[in-house]
């Protein structure tokens, strides 16, 4: 006869997470009688960093505050900046528009409806002094949500910290620059992989020997997760991605702990509480196994998986916008307690358009209660020891070690997007997810139970001034008349014979932003010589 299973507290089954993980009822010693404290959590500050990547955590320093702020020109963006860090934010968060992202001059008729739009334009590094005027690099922390352009915009920020006099060794920041999770999951690609990774390689390795206070990377799970894809997909995606990356850069001859210790992550913080807080402590301990084991990182900084997270992105809803509120306030708590190191917090009227200083203020209020009110800073790790996290940690570590086997099977990150397999699994769980939307079995409040239609009227929101285009293309015509356009085509020419060999080429992009080369200039001479993406077939 078969052996007969103990039955279930209360006769109930197991729940289900997000991602389809298993949540019993009731959580006892056994699930977790198989993890060993030293190998498996680890001090807070030691291997494998489970509890969390320093010794004190947040009673030692806060993480990082942060708003995702772009306002149409670089002077709107710059107020904005600083009113946000005269409000206690700790950090800047750059929002680019969609021609920034994609090469495009803002005098490009292509692009004439998106200038200025979802973020601030940046044409050349004038608009970069203009967006950093009065804010001192060697003191502020700035994150750039950018990527294919993404070498560009360090090139120019680079050359601003000159004009201040920062040195570089003093600049702090982070740069997203992950191209693979665009072919995936996003779309602002340009060029295709191969010459787009070496771009990437070229700011890792620029960085580590040149600005070693600065992540060139933010290696991010958000727009997979943000796309379809489950908690346990987002963070084996991403690690996926970040095993690419350093492969590339070892490829060079760089030792693993000369830039190690400057890749960051980037991920999002969705609703379902204990599971975005299992996927940040079992992305540390994995990411500790896979530097130590894989990559024979020795240095304990090149084991630390340091990530910033986003709360909010597409759990916002635009129907009773005001429960966005809740839901940030949620996820920041679970990102928190997750243990990572900084936080950006939505608007709630980010549904309907760029947020409003009010609403933006409002966010990062969340984060300040949050820091300064609950105690929940006062001890490391406060859920470390339960049953069920702790049991939960280990199964989302095992789910993602698997699907992260089944991408190298399939010959790698690179490989599995170039032949559509990633974008594929994505679709398929955003249409599961949407079916379970609307059949009531996931819910949202507002959305599909406790409906009010007349929720979010009389909403206060951002409208760009039509006037903030025709600025932009007046500076830009103002730069381009003023410089001098014989060191420019000289500096693109260079740019286009260093291009077409092995050498890194932030020194040619150095030396094309200060001659104040355009972001499209820059990007047609490196298009000639790269080509452009295409995506695949049935994608």
């Amino acid at each position: 006869m078969p052996e007969e299973k103990e039955p279930k507290v209360g006769g109930l089954p197991p729940a289900l997470t997000s991602s389809g993980l298993e949540v019993e009822v009731l959580h006892k010693p056994e699930d977790v009688a198989h993890l060993e404290y030293e190998r498996d959590l680890g001090d807070p500050g030691e291997y494998p960093f489970t509890r969390g990547i320093q010794s004190s955590m947040y009673r030692g320093r806060l993480w990082t505050m942060r708003e995702y702020a772009g306002l149409g020109t670089a002077e709107e963006s710059n107020a904005r900046y600083k009113y946000l860090l005269s409000q206690g934010q700790t950090g800047l968060s750059v929002a680019f528009d969609l021609p920034t992202q994609l090469g495009h001059d803002s005098d490009d008729p292509r692009v004439a409806e998106e200038v200025a739009r979802l973020g601030v334009a940046i044409d050349t590094l004038a608009d970069m002094e203009t967006l950093f005027d009065g804010i001192p690099l060697d003191r502020i922390s700035t994150s750039f949500t950018i990527n294919s352009t993404a070498a560009i915009i360090l090139a120019m920020y680079l050359a601003v910290a000159e004009k201040q006099s920062v040195p570089w060794e003093k600049v702090t920041g982070t740069l997203q620059n992950d191209i693979l999770k665009e072919y995936a999951a996003r779309g602002t690609w340009i060029f295709p992989p191969v010459p787009a990774l070496r771009l990437i390689a070229d700011t890792i390795e620029y960085c580590a020997q040149r600005v070693p206070r600065f992540n060139p990377i933010s290696i991010a799970g958000a727009h997979f997760r943000d796309a379809g894809a489950t908690a346990v997909q987002e963070l084996a995606y991403t690690l996926a991605d970040a095993i690419a990356y350093v492969e590339q850069v070892l490829a060079r001859g760089l030792d693993i702990d000369s830039f190690a210790p400057q890749l960051s992550f980037f991920f999002y913080t969705h609703n379902d509480f204990f599971e975005e807080v299992a996927k940040y402590r079992a992305g540390r301990r994995l990411w500790a196994r896979i530097m130590k084991d894989r990559f024979g990182a020795r240095s304990p900084r090149s084991q630390m998986f340091r990530c910033a997270v986003v709360c909010g992105g597409s759990t916002l809803t635009a129907v009773q916008p005001l429960n966005n509120v809740v839901r940030v306030a949620y996820q920041a708590l679970a990102s928190v307690l997750g243990g990572v190191q900084s936080v950006f917090t939505c608007a709630y009227d980010e549904g309907y358009a760029i947020p409003t200083e009010e609403s933006q203020t409002l966010a990062l209020r969340t984060q300040q209660v949050l820091a300064y009110e609950t105690g929940v800073t006062n001890t490391v790790d406060p859920l470390g020891g339960s049953y069920f996290l702790e049991s939960l940690t280990d199964r989302m570590e095992g789910e993602v070690s698997r699907i992260m086997e089944r991408i190298e099977s399939r010959g790698g990150m690179v490989e599995c997007i170039q032949k559509g397999i990633i974008q594929r699994e994505i679709l398929e769980e955003a249409y599961r997810q949407q079916k379970r939307l609307e059949s009531g079995e996931k819910v949202v409040i507002g959305v599909n139970r406790y409906k009010d239609a007349g929720a979010g009227q009389g909403l206060k929101l951002y409208r760009m001034s039509p006037e903030v285009q025709r600025k932009q293309l007046e500076r830009l015509a103002r730069v381009k008349a003023a410089r001098n356009d014989c060191s420019v085509t000289g500096a693109l020419a260079d740019l286009r014979s260093v291009a077409l060999k092995k050498e890194n080429l932030m020194p040619c992009l150095l030396a094309a932003v200060k001659e104040y080369a355009t972001v499209g200039e820059i990007i047609s001479v490196l298009r000639e010589v790269f080509g452009e993406f295409v995506e695949p077939v049935g994608v």
